[in-house]
């Protein structure tokens, strides 16, 4: 009877319905569309019963969150943020983007701090590629089923879907590697429909982030060459044979696409312009979070008459021209603290694969910004968090090491 007492209080702990919520926030950030056209407020039920179950068990243990760089980092950022959002106070999407910014820059800390003690890194990395495997079945349905072009599934975006898809893909390998159960095999099954969603929303911006994170697997010796040649013959049969069944469908894409390249490349331009115009004149506060779309249109001069209110295409412009000089600092510094993090952590034992996994992961979502805006998509965060995390975990950052590693 005892026994059977302390496993039901062990059922009901805290700390499981914290690794519940941190692992579901991650899964579900990639199909957040989905979530969102059930009900307008889903996507926020998960992170937001992660952060009343963080604090809560903080304040019952009496405990402060393990300290690390990066959290006075996302502190001074969060105040750039708020700082920029007053001073321009009256631009139509300050507010709006502000409620974007602040969410991912509190659920980023949490998870730095969860991640660390309660929540192990390597189930954080199977939710990812779960999430982002569900993300990618549905990219391939709204392909084949949907008679879309290209592939978008729980995203408005082809190319934010691609890029979600390829920084979930280099998380399968220390899954793989793992050995454990019959997880490694449907990551595999996993990655294959991440490469399949990927290539179906014929993102040039996702392939060259794909070929920059592979890159780095081998070049960190991760990924074999020899393996690497077999998931590439296997890929190209594949991509053949559908290439066969569905070659009216393939033809058309292309043509859109090409169609669809040439006009991305000079709209992108115009945006890049008229983001360094809009640094250049307002470098300390920038324009406001959102800024960016309220006055392109004036400072494009009005180039793009169907367009009034575009992103940037380009997370670091659009981070520079919306936040200022001091915002695009504190920004890149999280992204490099994060690589010096996981670097660190290599350094100090933490798990190889699993750390030169986090480092293409990022570089994935590094690269493909430069042609996005992904600051408001959960895969940079989450990298951040993992990379810090693993710092602590491995005693190399300011914290003693965790002992669930």
């Amino acid at each position: 009877m005892t026994a059977l007492v302390a496993a039901r209080r062990d059922l009901l702990a805290p700390e499981r319905f914290l690794r519940a919520f941190a692992c579901a926030t991650v899964a579900l950030a990639p199909i957040e569309g989905y979530l969102l056209a059930v009900h307008g407020q889903l996507a926020k039920l998960a992170p937001g019963l992660l952060a009343l179950t963080w604090v809560a068990i903080r304040v019952r243990d009496r405990e402060w969150p393990k300290p690390h760089p990066v959290h006075a980092l996302l502190a001074l950022f969060a105040v750039v943020v708020l700082v920029s959002a007053g001073v321009h106070a009256a631009e139509p999407f300050a507010l709006e983007y502000t409620q974007r910014w602040l969410p991912f820059l509190l659920v980023t800390a949490i998870l730095v701090d969860v991640a660390s003690r309660e929540v192990p890194i390597r189930a954080l990395l199977v939710s990812a590629v779960a999430g982002a495997a569900v993300a990618g079945a549905g990219a391939l349905y709204s392909l084949v089923a949907g008679g879309e072009s290209r592939a978008s599934g729980p995203l408005d975006d082809p190319n934010d879907l691609a890029h979600v898809l390829v920084a979930a893909l280099p998380l399968v390998l220390p899954i793989v590697a793992a050995r454990r159960g019959p997880v490694p095999v449907l990551a595999l099954l996993a990655g294959a429909v991440l490469v399949a969603g990927a290539a179906a929303t014929f993102s040039r911006g996702g392939g060259i982030a794909l070929g920059a994170a592979v890159l780095w697997l081998v070049a960190r010796r991760v990924l074999s060459l020899r393996v690497l040649a077999a998931a590439v013959g296997v890929l190209a049969v594949l991509a053949l044979g559908g290439a066969v069944v569905a070659q009216q469908e393939l033809e058309r894409a292309l043509q859109e696409k090409s169609f669809i390249a040439s006009t991305n490349v000079d709209t992108r331009e115009l945006r890049w312009q008229a983001a360094a115009r809009i640094l250049t004149e307002n470098p300390v506060f920038g324009v406001g979070p959102g800024g960016f779309r309220a006055e392109y249109p004036a400072f494009s001069h009005n180039a793009e008459v169907d367009e009034q209110t575009p992103v940037a295409h380009n997370m670091y412009l659009e981070v520079a021209a919306e936040l200022g000089v001091p915002g695009f600092l504190l920004f890149a510094a999280l992204i490099g603290t994060a690589a010096l993090a996981s670097e660190r952590a290599l350094r100090a034992g933490a798990d190889r694969t699993q750390m030169v996994a986090v480092q293409a992961s990022l570089l994935a979502t590094a690269v493909a910004s430069t042609f996005l805006s992904e600051q408001y998509y959960l895969p940079l965060w989450l990298m951040i968090a993992v990379a810090c995390a693993a710092e602590l975990r491995t005693g190399s950052g300011s914290a003693r090491p965790a002992r669930d590693q």
